[in-house]
């Protein structure tokens, strides 16, 4: 067989397999740029490769999750994150008989955009960029524009759609989208319960009793009830949903998580450190956005505010770059150390 048979081949297979529901990789509303299909793959497995082999995608593993700079091997990253979110999604895609690889490249493409240190990271740039700043907004801006020395990846529109709406406030416009949508928030707060109870800062026991009997008593548990329950819910369907029982008593774990761990909690007590150091390194590179790296400096030439364009360069910076380049510019060095 042809390579040039081998994508016609996996387009077929979709209209034998796929729910009518699913995004079919034929039906796409395409690029912002007209490319030739891949000979091997469908357009969608195209998109989740860039993602996969982008820099930005690489960069994950050195973001906060919910721990800033744990010491520990084991506590999640936002990478780890974004890799658990995408076996959820293809699960239950698979299940529903959707477009697994639309499902897998939104899953892995939803958090591109994240700030060093987490959502702490991300209130600060809001805050001082005049633009604003959102960590769903920049994951796509990102993909659009900053990715591939600035031609960005040419992803199709529907993979596009999806990162930008997976928040909880968003409506995407494919099955596939609502899937992530809801894969994300399962994922972050049962690998979150998880991290918290490894650090000592919760206890299965302290969960709401209302959520561990509706749910399940440990995380496994917890993870298979709600991953059956959009299966169940939503099978030949033409939307995602879950059960209201489970709605319910996903919520209420949720607020539990907020004031428990994710605001109130001892693995928040580093943020006012990290936020000002986001603060001071913005004020610097607004104030010297020459000192930014050669890519960045192009952009601010072409038309691009500096405030976005320095939100751009903090935005993609790693925990530990971070503090690297703000030892850098702000902690005077000893003598010997020069």
């Amino acid at each position: 067989m042809h390579f040039s048979c081998i994508r016609e081949m996996l387009e077929d297979e979709e209209k034998r397999i796929l729910s009518p529901y699913a995004a079919f990789s034929i039906h796409t509303r395409g690029r912002e740029r007209d490319e030739e299909p891949c000979d091997m793959r469908t357009c969608y497995q195209r998109d989740r490769d860039r993602i996969l082999h982008s820099k930005s995608f690489r960069r994950m593993k050195h973001k906060t999750q919910v721990f800033l700079a744990p010491e520990g091997d084991h506590y999640r990253t936002r990478l780890t994150h974004t890799l658990e979110v995408s076996q959820i999604a293809r699960s239950i895609a698979r299940a529903l008989r959707l477009n697994e690889a639309l499902t897998e490249a939104i899953a892995l493409g939803h958090d591109l955009g994240h700030t060093p240190f987490g959502h702490s990271g991300e209130e600060v740039l809001n805050r001082l960029c005049s633009e604003g700043f959102e960590h769903h907004k920049q994951s796509v801006r990102i993909v659009e524009v900053l990715e591939n020395n600035g031609l960005g990846l040419n992803l199709c529109w529907e993979v596009r759609d999806g990162i930008l709406n997976h928040q909880t406030e968003g409506n995407p416009a494919t099955l596939e989208g609502k899937v992530v949508r809801l894969s994300d928030k399962i994922a972050y707060l049962h690998h979150d319960i998880d991290d918290a109870i490894r650090a000592g800062l919760i206890s299965e026991e302290e969960i709401p009793l209302s959520c561990r009997k509706e749910l399940g008593f440990n995380v496994k548990e917890r993870l298979n009830c709600l991953i059956h329950d959009i299966i169940n819910v939503s099978l030949d369907q033409s939307f995602i949903r879950q059960s209201a029982a489970c709605e319910e008593a996903m919520k209420e774990l949720r607020n539990w998580m907020f004031s428990a761990v994710y605001v109130g909690g001892r693995a928040k007590e580093e943020e006012q450190k990290a936020q000002k150091m986001l603060e001071l390194l913005f004020g610097y590179y607004i104030e010297h956005p020459e000192e930014m790296t050669g890519e960045y400096v192009r952009l601010i030439r072409e038309g691009n505010s500096v405030e976005r364009i320095v939100c751009d360069y903090i935005s993609g910076m790693t925990d530990n770059y971070a503090i690297e380049t703000f030892q850098r510019l702000f902690v005077p060095l000893g003598w010997n150390d020069r």
